[in-house]
């Protein structure tokens, strides 16, 4: 039986415990999957379940499971976490009685109404603050079925943070590191055969007074060998359960992967990014393979939206695979995760193939900043892909970050003063200082760290907060004073307001041999119609398309002091970007679909 607890997401299903499924079934093993995320959101209501899930920030999901997993070792019975965070009133009792009450009724129905007496192997996914509630019902299984065998995997058990609570928590049997393709049905095999699995690639598991840990296996090359995930469980225990009626079944982004790894990430690792810790090199599913997944996922599941689990979109998709979806006969709708340097062109492909939400990894409007993530873009092409994602229909997800090392109070106050000429633009959904995750480039650089704060409101003494912690606070000194970004805050906060109203914030251009208008309706007490002649909107027109050099301008018009000129003038009423050397238009065309 694969777990999936809380706080994984009620809105789809888990794509660990679908594709574990699939692999077992397919190696001859009878695999059920347990969505015990439900169970927990119908007791306590899906908003109050959202709201821990959702929430950025300390371990408040992994806190309210703790007494559960750790008994009277538990710290913090008294709510200090919550005073900390400035929880108080009904916030605060609701938490509290969710901790003392909610959480062991979960766990008492979870163990009493399943066959665990039939269950030879439980398998737990623990990723989403699901480390405590996945220790918390082993806790009881063990105790009530002392034969049965606990694995653990996922990104919360992965390197030595595994290692750390396979030495401190009882209730775990064995985990696997890494991908589980592999090592997966071989330690059901060898369960099954009577032998040792920790004789498997990527297994740790207790010999004596000490652990037993086998080498990493290689990570799965062939991802078109993988089956699709089966997501049958989650679809009827959500309907069982109330969550999901037919009609909304239909608005369910299933999870898929078409990817693993970053391609950029294994050149150039972004500074901030904690992810792919031991499997950063890239492997995609050929196009062919992709169309036949949807194609099964879609008439097992009755639902067209998929959800992209990749980190980073196969470039090669765009012309091999998403005009073949264009086609007419698939009406699929997607999500996916790309780097953020798309051109108008490309994202068109991704909008007539049905991309409709786009996380672009868009993280700043400086490009400074921008070079000291290493991602790889500048600032002009973020605000260019915000524009035509917004032409074609895209939404983007994204957010502005700051409290990189060497980062300046300028490099602030530059976003901030030129965040209202981009209130056309969808805004970010939020902005806020980084924090420090285990594996990212900065983890190993920053001079003095310290694991979260609520780490220690969640583990007992005796547990190793250095080992175990994925998210940690720089203590070094040297990050800027959170004054320096009150201002960009700020501007994001009008921002997020002035998108919220209707009708929404609108710069767009209409264009004839010789004439450009410009309507702005950005800012109601500023709104108007601009209107510009002959080489005066040739210079505008020149950098509509894409971010362009102010040199290749100079060219094209052989005349740079009035360019010059001209891009200053645009640039004091707010109609360009502009980013060190390049200049880029911000109106979008007014006639759609072009």
């Amino acid at each position: 039986m694969l777990i999936a607890m809380p706080f994984m997401s009620v809105d789809r299903p888990s794509i660990q415990l679908g594709l574990l499924r699939a692999i077992g079934a397919a190696h001859g093993f009878p695999v059920g999957t347990l969505h015990a995320n439900l169970d927990f959101a119908a007791r306590v209501g899906t908003d109050f379940y959202r709201s821990v899930a959702d929430a950025r920030g300390p371990l408040l999901g992994d806190w309210l499971f703790a007494p559960a997993a750790f008994g009277a070792a538990a710290p913090d019975p008294d709510g200090r976490l919550l005073d900390e965070l400035g929880i108080t009133g009904a916030r605060r009792d609701r938490l509290l009685r969710a901790r003392a009450e909610d959480v062991p009724a979960l766990l008492d129905d979870l163990v009493a109404a399943h066959p665990w007496d039939r269950v030879e192997v439980a398998g737990f996914t623990c990723t989403f603050q699901q480390n405590t509630a996945s220790f918390a019902l082993a806790r009881r299984l063990k105790a009530a079925y002392p034969r049965l065998v606990t694995l653990f995997g996922g990104a919360g058990v992965d390197d030595e943070m595994g290692i750390e609570l396979l030495r401190r928590v009882t209730a775990i049997d064995l985990i696997v590191a890494g991908e589980a393709d592999t090592a997966f049905p071989a330690v059901l095999r060898a369960l099954s055969d009577g032998v040792d699995a920790a004789t498997v690639p990527g297994i740790a598991r207790r010999e004596g007074s000490g652990l037993k840990v086998t080498a990493a296996a290689r990570p799965q090359e062939d991802l078109d060998a993988l089956p699709p995930p089966d997501y049958r469980e989650y679809f009827a225990r959500a309907e069982r359960l109330g969550l999901l009626s037919a009609a909304q079944r239909r608005e369910v982004w299933l999870p898929f992967e078409s990817s693993r790894g970053c391609w950029w990430g294994a050149k150039h690792h972004c500074t901030f990014c904690g992810l792919n810790a031991t499997t950063m090199s890239y492997r995609s599913k050929s196009p062919q393979r992709l169309l036949t997944e949807w194609d099964t996922l879609a008439r097992r599941h009755r639902t067209l939206r998929f959800e992209a689990v990749d980190n980073i979109l196969d470039m090669r998709y765009l012309t091999e695979l998403f005009p073949a979806i264009a086609d007419g006969r698939h009406d699929y709708e997607f999500f996916y995760e790309a780097k953020a340097n798309l051109t108008r062109e490309q994202l068109r492909s991704l909008a007539r193939a049905g991309v409709t939400r786009l996380q672009p990894g868009l993280e700043s409007l400086s490009s400074a900043v921008l070079r000291l993530m290493d991602k790889g873009v500048r600032a002009a092409q973020n605000v260019n892909l915000l524009r035509w994602a917004g032409y074609y229909g895209i939404t983007v997800a994204w957010s502005i970050l700051w409290g990189f090392p060497g980062e300046t109070a300028a490099d602030y106050a530059e976003q901030a003063a030129v965040v209202p000429h981009l209130a056309h633009l969808r805004p970010p959904e939020g902005s806020g200082r980084i924090w420090l995750e285990r594996f990212s480039p900065l983890f190993r650089t920053v001079r003095k760290r310290t694991p979260e704060k609520s780490y220690r409101y969640v583990y007992p003494a005796g547990f190793d907060l250095d080992r175990l912690a994925y998210f940690f606070d720089d203590e070094s000194g040297d990050a800027l004073p959170d004054e320096v970004y009150a201002p960009l805050e700020a501007a994001v906060d009008d921002w997020s307001r002035a998108w919220s109203r209707e009708p929404r914030p609108a710069l767009t251009y209409r264009a004839a041999p010789g004439l450009l208008e410009i309507q702005d309706s950005r800012h109601p007490a500023s709104a108007g119609t601009y209107t510009f002649d002959g080489a005066i909107a040739e210079v505008y027109l020149a950098c509509v398309e894409r971010p362009t050099g102010v040199s290749a301008i100079h060219q094209r018009l052989r005349r740079p002091e009035f360019v010059d000129e001209v891009l200053a003038e645009f640039a004091r009423r707010g109609l360009i970007f502009r980013d060190g050397s390049l200049v880029l238009a911000l109106a979008t065309p007014a006639v759609p679909g072009r």
